[in-house]
């Protein structure tokens, strides 16, 4: 499969500077409210928001920049509504985790979104849209309720509701292990519905995964539960992270970006890198003289 490593990487350049700024702009008390980062999971948004068309419906959670960026390009709109600007996506209402625009929504109520990412897909399939529904969870969303009358649902009318599970290990500050029993793919299997399991931040491996999920979706419009275990770098919100130090080192070695060592020449991740970070720059002095 040919696989356009140098415009993936570009857009995982882009969530990174975008998150790593964010903070920033935190630290320096120019920001107020909370985040969430999505760094260390990119590869995730990108592998498969890449394969959807525009009028494609895309679900986020509260970690949802990530999402928003591959799937919306627009990193100008988002940090303009995190900064409460009206010219913002959302006219500065909506902040860090609600976002609305285009086909894209996110809520940062957990397992809220399930609900209506089943509607958004029922109503594709009643239209005979042929367009595909994706929704973005974590591990810790899997103890609401809802999460499971979606699920049933999902199979029982047989929608094109993909559902995404992105495990980085822990629930806020609770490791998985801790808080959740038995196996995550016999609870999507149990309803019937076809799942599959990955443990990658590489590229050439979850690109085609999605690829051929998304393929196989628009062809049957059914459900299909694609549990993929990733880790996060950076604490749940910006405060304190209890992790052990170990742990994270040994998951930096399989930061997403550092597999595309592998596809791309030093030359060529400097320029995108020195490309996205001036291009934000930018942006950043745009917003802040609005």
């Amino acid at each position: 499969m040919n696989i356009p490593y140098k415009d993936l990487y570009k857009k995982a350049m882009l969530i990174r500077c975008f998150e790593d700024r964010l903070l920033e702009l935190f630290s320096e008390g120019k920001l107020s409210g909370t985040t969430h980062t999505y760094v260390g999971q990119e590869a995730v948004a990108i592998s498969s928001i890449v394969h959807l068309n525009k009028e494609d419906i895309v679900f986020s959670n509260h970690r949802c920049h990530g999402h928003y960026l591959a799937k919306e390009d627009d990193p100008k709109g988002l940090l303009a509504e995190i900064m409460g600007k009206k010219i913002g996506a959302c006219g500065g209402r909506g902040g860090s985790q609600h976002i609305s625009k285009g086909s894209f929504y996110s809520n940062g109520i957990q397992g809220g979104i399930l609900p209506n990412a089943l509607g958004m897909a029922f109503a594709e399939k009643y239209r005979c849209s042929g367009n595909i529904v994706v929704v973005f969870i974590g591990d810790g969303t899997l103890g609401e309720g809802s999460v499971y009358e979606s699920m049933n649902l999902a199979s029982l009318w047989q929608v094109p509701l993909l559902i995404v599970l992105e495990n980085n290990q822990y629930a806020q500050t609770t490791n998985v292990n801790d808080n959740l029993a038995g196996n995550i793919l016999d609870r999507a299997k149990s309803f019937g519905i076809t799942s599959s399991e990955v443990e990658s931040n590489d590229i050439s491996i979850l690109y085609p995964l999605f690829c051929n999920i998304i393929k196989k979706m628009r062809k049957n419009g059914r459900p299909i539960f694609q549990l993929v275990n990733t880790y996060r770098i950076n604490a749940h919100s910006k405060g304190d992270d209890f992790r052990n130090q170990e742990e994270i080192d040994n998951w930096k070695k399989k930061d997403p970006l550092i597999y595309f060592e592998n596809y791309l020449s030093k030359n060529e991740i400097q320029k995108i890198k020195k490309q996205v970070k001036e291009s934000l720059i930018e942006i950043e002095k745009e917003i802040i003289d609005v």
